[in-house]
């Protein structure tokens, strides 16, 4: 049974994830951090999010924004069975939920304040149109970067190849990394740049998380 302490649009997107057999969806721990992020976005600002499955991210997208409509939220799913999953809640206005590649669709969206990397496009391929799509000051969130098990040999290399791309990418440019909170270039780990917002729960999710990797922009 789901919890019901869940947040009431997440808990609706897990119950329909959980009867449709879909099993990648971002766990709760990574879900509130994303809702975090999300609230901190600035006024006017984008939000991108690269495997909506059957909406869970989204859900807590949503619940981070509570009450604002001055952000714009693209979700991209590239198989349209989990989309028409997601498409069947009743999504806000400023919610647009569209089917297709995640990368192609990235290229040509424009720049983001936030981007959640939760599919294999813009992430294990187009990995630099992700990082190119990041505006000054932007997260990129990117999740299952130290999963309990991989599914096979080419999971645990492509992964492992995300994760060296990304250390390796140099102060100055966009997509300048903050790893579990932590820069490798110094010993001292550096606070998430994440502001409070008074409706939202962004307290509960500065507690440092495991499983995705969050990379602030110059």
């Amino acid at each position: 049974m789901i919890s019901h302490a869940l947040p009431e649009l997440v808990r609706l997107a897990t119950e329909q994830a959980a009867s449709t057999g879909f099993m990648m969806s971002c766990d709760p721990d990574t879900g509130r951090l994303l809702a975090a992020l999300s609230a901190a976005v600035p006024t006017g600002g984008r939000i991108l999010e690269l495997g909506t499955g059957t909406g869970v991210g989204t859900a807590w997208i949503t619940h981070g924004l509570h009450d604002r409509t001055d952000v714009e939220v693209l979700t991209v799913e590239i198989d349209p069975t989990a989309a028409a999953v997601a498409m069947a809640i009743a999504w806000p206005d400023w919610v647009h939920l569209t089917i297709g590649d995640a990368v192609e669709i990235t290229r040509r969206s424009g720049t983001f304040d936030l981007i959640f990397a939760d599919a294999q496009g813009g992430k294990w391929t187009g990995l630099d149109v992700t990082l190119a799509a990041l505006r000054p000051g932007a997260h990129l969130l990117v999740d299952d970067m130290q999963p309990v098990t991989f599914v096979d040999d080419n999971h645990a290399r492509k992964t492992s190849e995300v994760r060296d791309r990304l250390h390796n990418h140099r102060p100055g440019q966009r997509g300048d990394q903050l790893v579990n909170g932590v820069d490798p270039q110094h010993p001292t780990p550096r606070p998430r740049r994440i502001r409070q917002h008074s409706d939202g729960p962004g307290s509960s999710a500065l507690t440092p998380i495991g499983l995705p990797y969050m990379f602030p922009a110059r």
